[in-house]
């Protein structure tokens, strides 16, 4: 039986990096994960690292768009009818929580997460020899109806407040960036804080990696066999039960499987997503991902190719794929960025974890000592997986924490 201070459930961009931020405060560390690190939801994102994110996605205000929705028409979103009864007090809460009063709530208290994302991520880059894998050239998004553009003035001016960077471009200055669009649209935004990687497997296999070189040790193990052993944590892996003084649950759409047999239920949601890559018609190239604001997809320069993002779906998390946003929004991509054949046959499908307040748990398992999680991290895993990491080795190891956890308790959802 193999005794470690700590081990890790979850193979992902975040668990990865809280092993790892662990291991560099010198404790024996374990991470544990039934597949390949890397390999679920932290593999299909569009690789930015969202430093200049301050609204979460509101939900649909106008009539118009909660119809398209509805009669499963808008390229942003989908359902599974059987599924959405298990949905609506989520989805409701999450319309709650759309409110402009909220949604800058949630601007404030993240705040420190974001703005320390890209630094974090640097300074593991150099440590992981991964540093090939970033590229310090922003995001843009773009709007094709002035409505749309002017609906995010609300964000532009907190990011004056907060003081982050950016260009408010017309048609024209945002094609001078990238020359290769085609004219569909009327006004862009261009986050010159933001970063992207081109390779988000890479780089978590690279974090990965830097944490056994610090002696960490990566075990193949059911996450749902944890139980209590004594004073200390246990789970069974293939190569024999490890022991630990302490747990971390950083399983992201999985963490219920384990959880709520344990009597800890929080209200988590997953929204499926799909991408698939593309190759450039001609000689044809994005410098940055381009996300098409109202139609809710990223296109991603990648080393795979050019990745298409979909929004998202609300579905049981295990049901079959049903990748028709594709059907939707490849038209609309196509008139706006010239993608050429398919790279594989099959879109990659994923499930992010959501609570209705978009911000994650991070933090101790209420009644449960030793007992930590790290999961919801929405749309931001791949951003705020270093973050996350670094804050919650502060707080385990009792050292002062780099910014107040407190917003981040799961104790929220019971006060």
């Amino acid at each position: 039986m193999a005794r470690t201070d700590a081990v890790v459930l979850g193979a992902g961009i975040v668990g990865t990096s809280i092993a790892l931020y662990l291991a560099k405060r010198g404790l024996s560390v374990a991470l544990v994960d039934r597949g390949g690190p890397g390999e679920g939801t932290s593999y299909g994102n569009a690789g930015v690292i969202e430093g200049n994110t301050l609204l979460p996605h509101p939900f649909p205000e106008r009539m118009g768009a909660v119809l398209r929705v509805a009669l499963k028409r808008a390229t942003d979103a989908n359902y599974h009818v059987s599924f959405l009864p298990h949905v609506v007090p989520w989805l409701l809460e999450y319309r709650a929580n759309s409110a402009i009063e909220r949604r800058i709530r949630f601007a404030n208290l993240m705040r420190p997460l974001f703005a320390a994302a890209l630094p974090e991520h640097e300074s593991l880059m150099q440590e992981a020899g991964a540093t090939r894998y970033l590229r310090k050239e922003g995001w843009l998004k773009v709007y094709r109806t002035q409505t749309a553009f002017a609906s995010t003035a609300r964000e532009r001016e907190l990011a004056d407040e907060f003081g982050l960077p950016y260009d408010a471009l017309d048609r024209d200055g945002a094609i001078a960036l990238e020359p290769a669009l085609t004219p569909q649209f009327v006004n862009a935004v261009y986050w010159r804080s933001s970063a992207s990687v081109t390779n988000p497997l890479a780089l978590t296999r690279a974090y990965l990696s830097r944490f056994t070189a610090l002696g960490g040790v990566v075990l193949s193990g059911d996450a749902r066999t944890l139980h209590r052993a004594g004073d200390r944590w246990r789970v069974e892996t293939d190569e024999g039960p490890v022991d630990a003084r302490e747990a971390v649950v950083a399983l992201g759409p999985w963490a219920t499987d384990l959880l709520e047999p344990m009597g800890i239920e929080l209200p988590l949601a997953v929204k499926r997503g799909y991408h698939l890559h593309f190759r450039p018609r001609g000689n044809a190239g994005l410098t940055r991902p381009v996300v098409d604001a109202e139609l809710g997809y990223c296109v991603a320069p990648m080393e795979q190719g050019l990745r298409l993002t979909t929004g998202a779906e609300f579905a049981d998390r295990d049901a079959p794929p049903t990748p028709v946003q594709f059907d939707r929004l490849l038209p609309q991509a196509r008139s706006l960025f010239p993608l050429g054949e398919k790279v594989e046959p099959q879109p990659w499908m994923g499930s992010r974890p959501c609570f209705a307040d978009s911000m994650p748990v991070i933090g101790r398992a209420p009644g449960k000592p030793g007992l930590w999680l790290a999961y919801g991290h929405a749309h931001w895993g791949l951003t705020l997986g270093p973050t996350t990491g670094r804050l919650l080795a502060e707080m385990m190891t009792g050292t002062t924490p780099f910014c107040d956890p407190t917003p981040y308790a799961a104790e929220r959802f019971t006060r």
